[in-house]
Formats: C-alpha cells, sequence, structure tokens
C-alpha cells in the first residue's frame, strides 16, 4: 500500500510558482467572465452548455452510444458555436482586461470649468425636464461611438449642451460624449443594455447609458424626460434620482485632476450662475 501511494505521490507534478500563477490567472479570468454573463441571457446559455456536457459524460458512464456519437460529432463545432454566442461577452472581457491603467490611457477632466459647465447644465434639464445623455470618456477609448454620431470637437459649455439637448433639435435623440475637456460629437449611438432584470422597467436613453458602461469604463450622466430626475450609470450599474452633490461627487471621484484649488466645483457652479 505504501509503495503505491509513494509511487502516486511521485508521479505529481510539483506545486510551483509557475503553477501558482496560471491557478490564479485562470481563476481570474474565469471569474470576470462569470461577473460579465451574470443575470444575463447568455448566462442561460451557459448553464444548457454545461448541462450538455453533463449528459455527455453520463452518456459515456452508461453506454450509450448512440446519444455519446451524437455529441461527439456536435463537439469540434462548439468552440465556433461558443465564439458566435459569447462574442459580446468576450468582448467585455478583453475590454475589461484592457482597463487597467497599466495598458489604458487616462482621459481627465482637467479644468474645473468643464465639471462646472456639466452640472450647470444638469441642473437646468432636469428643472426643465429635458431628456439628456452625457457620457464621459476615461481609460478606454470611444471612437467608436464617436464616429457614429456628429462630430463637433468643441469646448464643454452650457449653452452648447442645452442646444443640442433642446426639443427639437436634430442632434436631441443620442448621446453627447465628452472626452477629456471637450465635446468630441453629438447624437452618438450606444448599444443598449441586454440585461433582462432591466429590459421591462428602463426606456431606451437608460438602457443606453448602461449599455455603454458594459463594455468601456466611461460614466453616463442620464436625464430623465419624464421626470427630469437624474441618474448615473457606471460599470454596469445606475444610481437613480441622484443629487447634484451626488453628481459632483462621481465626477471628482472618478475624472477630476485639479491640481490648484479644492473648492466644490457645485458651489462654483453655483456662484457662476448667480
Amino acid at each position: 500500500m505504501m509503495p503505491a501511494l509513494e509511487t502516486f505521490l511521485s508521479q505529481m507534478p510539483r506545486f510551483t510558482w509557475s503553477a501558482a500563477l496560471d491557478i490564479a490567472l485562470t481563476a481570474f479570468i474565469i471569474y470576470q467572465f462569470i461577473i460579465i454573463v451574470r443575470g444575463r441571457r447568455s448566462a442561460a446559455m451557459l448553464a444548457g452548455l454545461l448541462v450538455l456536457v453533463l449528459v455527455y459524460l453520463i452518456s459515456v458512464y452508461a453506454k450509450m452510444e448512440m446519444l455519446r456519437t451524437i455529441l461527439a460529432t456536435a463537439a469540434p463545432y462548439t468552440a465556433f458555436g461558443l465564439i458566435v454566442m459569447f462574442q459580446s461577452e468576450i468582448r467585455r472581457l478583453l475590454a475589461r482586461i484592457g482597463q487597467r491603467r497599466v495598458i489604458g490611457f487616462s482621459t481627465r477632466l482637467h479644468r474645473r470649468e468643464t465639471v462646472e459647465e456639466i452640472l450647470l447644465t444638469l441642473q437646468q434639464l432636469s428643472q426643465q425636464k429635458i431628456g439628456a445623455l452625457i457620457v464621459i470618456e476615461r481609460e478606454v477609448g470611444l471612437r467608436t461611438f464617436i464616429e457614429s454620431g456628429v462630430p463637433l470637437d468643441a469646448n464643454v459649455s452650457r449653452d452648447l449642451l442645452l442646444s443640442i439637448f433642446y426639443p427639437g433639435s436634430s442632434m436631441h435623440d443620442g448621446a453627447v460624449i465628452i472626452q477629456g475637456d471637450r465635446v468630441a460629437a453629438a447624437a452618438c449611438f450606444l448599444p443598449l443594455t441586454m440585461n433582462p432584470e432591466l429590459l421591462r422597467i428602463l426606456g431606451t436613453r437608460h438602457r443606453a447609458g448602461i449599455g455603454i458602461t458594459e463594455e468601456t469604463d466611461c460614466i453616463s450622466l442620464i436625464v430623465s424626460e419624464e421626470t427630469g430626475r437624474i441618474s448615473i450609470a457606471a460599470r454596469n450599474e445606475i444610481e437613480y434620482d441622484v443629487t447634484m452633490d451626488r453628481v459632483e461627487q462621481r465626477l471628482m471621484q472618478r475624472f477630476v485632476d485639479f491640481r490648484h484649488g479644492s473648492a466644490s466645483a457645485l458651489t462654483a457652479a453655483k456662484e457662476t450662475s448667480a
């Protein structure tokens, strides 16, 4: 008994630092993929795939030759099927990995005036119940979505943003994308979230605001046309009915890189409007 155990242990591969790194990286990728598919239709497809694998193992164990042959014949095409079914999830996984600061490029709002103009715009849009969607770029570039809209490359200003979202404007429907301290484009088309939990309770504007955060690390500022309430979407999640102080806090936390002064941008904006 002991010689057999010693032989078995001697044949086992040694646990090295490279093996530990291999396990950690594999677990990281699987964890990120589970986070992305959780709560989506792809989660049900993944569960169905696991059921087929379980059925195949049962057919091999129970010697069900016909069922095993059918599943074994279809197995070589599984890889292509996975790429087709999970193409959006694979794209989000690669984008999530590429969001690390080592790989990404940082885009920040350097000027206090930029935040002031955004806050003043949201405040007025909310009071007048004018729907709006403003997306602010961060590390992951939004060039693909910028090219889908009307290029502007203009300074961020309240008058410009209000004129874009004014009802009846040709660029009212769509998103404004802010890149650094510039309005890169307006009337941009964004991907809609396909989260089944949100499909029935959110309109197109809110779904687009969440959808873009599922593929990039940007932040979306959404004003409801029905209620005038402001929502913030980031990292696949949305905060409803937030205050202007909360908007300022999120912008300061995620984007702003002020080198001088520490006064509240919201306070400065109120003073400017007064």
